[in-house]
């Protein structure tokens, strides 16, 4: 069967005779093809690394149960086009007798596989959306789709890129991709799926076309360049799989640059130079410096890198992704076994993984990322690469922090004890640091509230739930005298007037008792805030003298304390009173001196 949709050859388009419209004779050989257009993948079983999508298709042509919208994504050069053709074919096959139906495995030489392959069916619609973005885009489409195929069996609509739709477009769609004519099928393929709206999506069977991964890509790589009968390493080729980053149409690429630039086999040196690497060899090496200390050895790799044209900046990634390979060996062993790690990583780095601790492999990460961080913003990237790995080689071989810590404290436990700290809650405070001191158990709370000291008070007020009441106390308040059911108090000017009211009713309606709330001028306590602070400065001097936190902040330049939690303070971040502490004083605690009740400059009681 010919005719004008007939394509005799899919592989090359015929090459021309005779003179061009100028008088010059034309080339007799066809041009060449590049290996992504040559190696595109005609049918669902040429498509590497997608089998979940493979499946579900094969068994939707199957049993009949073909969508008739579909919504492809994934990175670049995964296949989402590719595969939209295959479907388009495979919904028109007619097979070599032409009586075929649709079916997964398009037969590939009937009129309508021919035209599609060849890309001038006039049944499939391909639309570029990042082009074509706009309303009347979609009205032709959408007009298009009240006409019956001229030669298939359906008519297909492909949009690569259908986020870069407007708005407007996307709603003019909305109702034919709901309810489409019977002969029509959408295929939609994007990058970028979150642009796309929810509206569209949910009428749509959707496909997640995964990346790629090495081990595949550099399989299929070493397939294309057997027939192409170029030679080739295969670290060459896994080093050109791991620059794809999972995309074929990207490896395909770089896999026609490294064979034009070889002038025999392709060897892992010349794709290196080709794309600006380390060797994974040097990459090893540089690692094995770094961990053993040695920056002089490290830099000497990064000097014979750098002469050979390769990317600091690169290698230190590649550094990056190597710990990430040890830790992962670290963590799971048979992958030591398994084919899915190239054969160095499998012999040399899990032998390097077998002498690092997860710990030194988690710092070391942790250093490489913010290090690739400053060497994207140096002004200098070579100085910032040998900072960073200058950096890396003087803290290897020191002791994680848990090893050092627990030699610390065998040499603190092994050394005479340190004398007590004057004041009371800074001792506790240095003692709960070294993790020596007994917490004493609290005593069962009573039914009816125990006043037996201001702060009681105060946090009787915060468990009611009184937010500004209590932020009052707690800041704006010193204590003069504590003798229930009378507190004398000296507001700050921020404190609200009728403080002294609020109070004393919410503790008569706790107690049942009435309280007399005075208002003095007397100096009075420092606020709970200012108590504090005061004893947190306490702990915090308390833990810094203490012979273990000196030793390790020694260790770690830089480090400090952040803070120091005492268990038997309070919510007010202060020791335990006993019980009746502030009653019946008239000088506080926490204050110097007090007047007599009788020379109060200005007092004012308020009763409930």
């Amino acid at each position: 069967m010919s005719g004008l949709f007939q394509d005799e050859s899919t592989d090359a388009p015929p090459a021309p005779k005779g003179p061009d419209l100028f008088g010059d004779t034309l080339p007799a050989t066809a041009p060449y093809r590049v290996l992504a257009r040559k190696y595109r993948p005609a049918t669902f079983d040429d498509l590497i690394g997608q089998d979940a999508m493979v499946r579900t298709l094969r068994n939707a042509f199957a049993t009949g149960r073909v969508a008739h919208a579909f919504m492809l994504t994934g990175v670049r050069g995964v296949g989402k086009t590719t595969t939209a053709r295959i479907i388009a074919r495979a919904l028109n096959c007619v097979g070599p007798d032409g009586s075929g139906g649709p079916t997964a495995d398009p037969c590939g030489a009937c009129p309508n596989c021919t035209a599609i392959l060849a890309d001038r069916h006039p049944d499939v619609t391909e639309m570029d959306a990042a082009s074509r973005t706009g309303v009347d885009d979609v009205r032709e489409i959408i007009e298009a789709t009240r006409f019956r195929p001229m030669q298939a069996r359906a008519k297909v609509f492909i949009i690569d890129e259908v986020h870069m739709l407007s708005r407007n477009a996307f709603n003019a769609l909305l109702k034919t991709l709901e309810e489409p004519p019977p002969h029509v099928t959408f295929v939609f393929a994007t990058t970028e799926l979150r642009k796309v709206p929810v509206t569209v999506l949910s009428r749509c069977q959707r496909f997640d076309l995964r990346r790629v991964r090495v081990s595949e890509l550099t399989r299929h790589f070493a397939r294309i360049a057997a027939e192409e009968k170029v030679e080739a390493e295969p670290a060459a080729l896994e080093m050109i799989a791991r620059a794809a980053d999972g995309s074929v149409r990207d490896g395909l690429s770089l896999l026609d640059q490294a064979i034009a630039m070889a002038e025999g086999a392709v060897t892992a040196a010349q794709v290196a130079d080709m794309l600006g690497l380390a060797d994974r060899d040097a990459v090893f090496d540089l690692l094995e410096a770094v961990m053993d200390g040695r920056p002089a050895a490290a830099l000497a790799i990064t000097e014979r890198a750098y002469e050979r044209g390769a990317d600091l900046g690169a290698m230190l990634a590649d550094l990056l992704d190597l710990l990430h390979t040890l830790t992962r060996l670290k963590s799971v062993p048979a992958l030591s076994e398994s084919g899915e790690l190239p054969e160095l990583e499998r012999v040399r780095g899990t032998a390097l993984a077998a002498r690092l601790s997860v710990p030194v492999l988690a710092r070391g990460w942790q250093m490489l990322v913010k290090g690739i961080s400053e060497v994207e913003m140096a002004p200098d990237r070579r100085a910032a690469v040998e900072m960073v790995l200058i950096r890396l080689c003087h803290v290897a071989d020191l002791p994680p922090p848990g090893e050092l810590v627990r030699r610390l404290t065998q040499q603190s436990a092994d050394a005479p004890p340190a004398p007590a700290s004057p004041g009371g809650s800074g001792g506790r405070g240095a003692r709960a640091v070294a993790g020596g001191a007994a917490v004493p158990e609290a005593a069962p709370a009573d039914a009816t509230p125990r006043l037996t000291s201001f702060r009681d008070v105060v946090a009787l007020v915060a468990e009611r739930r009184e937010a500004l009441l209590h932020a009052h106390l707690l800041h704006s308040v010193h204590l003069v005298r504590f003798a229930p059911p009378v507190i004398e108090l000296r507001p700050q000017p921020a404190a609200p007037r009728d403080l002294a009211a609020r109070l004393a009713s919410l503790l008569q309606e706790a107690t049942g008792t009435r309280w007399t709330i005075a208002l003095s001028t007397a100096a009075g306590a420092p606020t709970l805030a200012e108590q504090g602070s005061e004893a947190e400065a306490g702990r915090r001097a308390a833990a810094a003298d203490h012979p273990l936190v000196r030793a390790i902040l020694e260790a770690f330049p830089g480090a400090r304390i952040e803070t120091v939690h005492d268990a038997r303070a309070d919510a007010y971040g202060l020791p335990a009173e006993p019980d009746g502490a502030d009653a019946d004083r008239s000088v506080p605690a926490y204050a110097g001196s007090a007047p007599p009740d009788g020379e109060y400059a200005d007092e004012m009681e308020q009763d409930a």
